[in-house]
């Protein structure tokens, strides 16, 4: 008999974060998923090299889920992240003060840029990768027959209405080139999850809810403290009940309803168990905004300019997309709206955690 999908969720505050993120582990059972004889992936979130609440993976989030594992006797843990045209992950690593988290753990970071890859023959067919990669998938060899630990924040996002667990995938699965996927972003978001039950051993997210981003995610959003965190090993019923958090349907995003009428996991709120806190009346209330940027790529790759995609997107022109979006985030938006918002963060009691790194 098929067991019902579990989620813990969690309130938190910085005095007591670290042991909460133990105590949230354990309400979501994850040792059920994650055989200990196997080693770990834990896939960290990159959004921005550059440091911005609720864009990337936070320190404490980084710090509470490894003195868990640790604790707990699982051995051979890699702290993972990849690059994108626009990213830079140990840079970023050093920003979003994930270094001294893994020096104090005993653990170094490890780009994907450094790691073998080798081409993926999935075992089920799928629906969009075939279509964008059509010379076929290269996947990292070192995710093959491990444990994976996601480690996304609650946050909007431009492309898929929210981003979570599921999309996590995505930075690690796909080269720096993913960009192309974003013509069909839901459909390959559900073929990485398919991929990932093919191929790792166990599968378990960490989400932190602390700090939240609104609006035009995943970078450019307006910080708002929740002090929520949430686990489970259903990486579709993790995402759906954040998303109902935040405030939307599920069942109405279009990568949780195809995930979830795939029986790839469960993304109907009504069928899962939630423990932990009283969700029921909570709703962020956020709208998902889209950056220029973002709102350029699907005019150019989708929308009525679509007939240009193949010279900007596949010629070296390309080069001057990934410099107006660098541009635009690094040196007109964060400096001159995000700083803001950064320097409110951090007379916040979760900035001056982060601050402490």
């Amino acid at each position: 008999m098929k067991t019902q999908p579990l989620v813990a969720v969690l309130k938190t505050k910085p005095q007591t974060v670290l042991e909460d993120y133990g105590k949230l582990m354990h309400l979501a059972e994850y040792e059920k998923f994650l055989p200990k004889k196997n080693e770990t992936i834990i896939k960290l979130n990159l959004s921005w090299t550059l440091y911005y609440p609720a864009c990337s993976t936070a320190p404490w989030q980084l710090e509470g889920v490894l003195k868990t594992l640790q604790k707990d006797r699982y051995k051979k843990l890699h702290a993972v992240e990849n690059k994108t045209v626009v990213t830079k992950p140990l840079k970023g690593a050093h920003n979003n003060k994930w270094l001294p988290v893994l020096q104090k753990c005993g653990l170094t970071f490890e780009p994907l840029t450094e790691v073998k890859w080798e081409a993926y023959k999935p075992k089920k067919e799928l629906d969009a990768i075939p279509h964008i990669f059509p010379d076929g998938l290269k996947i990292p060899v070192m995710f093959k027959d491990k444990n994976v630990v996601h480690l996304p924040t609650v946050k909007t996002h431009g492309h898929t209405t929210l981003t979570g667990a599921l999309k996590n995938a995505f930075g690690g699965l796909i080269t720096e080139h993913r960009h192309h996927c974003h013509k069909m972003i839901h459909e390959v978001i559900v073929d990485l999850l398919q991929i990932q039950q093919e191929i790792h051993t166990g599968i378990f997210a960490v989400m932190d809810g602390t700090v939240c981003g609104d609006g035009a995610g995943p970078r450019t959003m307006i910080p708002k403290i929740k002090n929520y965190i949430l686990a489970s090993n259903d990486q579709v019923a993790i995402d759906a009940i954040s998303a109902k958090m935040m405030g939307y349907e599920p069942l109405k995003i279009p990568f949780i309803k195809m995930a979830h009428d795939k029986g790839l996991g469960c993304g109907d709120v009504e069928q899962i168990e939630i423990i932990g806190e009283d969700i029921r009346n909570v709703n962020f209330n956020f709208t998902t905004g889209k950056s220029p940027v973002i709102a350029g790529d699907q005019l150019f790759r989708r929308g009525a300019l679509s007939f240009v995609e193949p010279l900007l997107f596949h010629t070296p022109l390309f080069k001057s997309c990934i410099f107006a979006s660098a541009f635009y985030h690094d040196y007109l938006w964060h400096p001159f709206i995000g700083k803001k918002y950064v320097e409110q963060f951090m007379k916040t009691q979760w900035g001056q955690l982060f601050q402490k790194y």
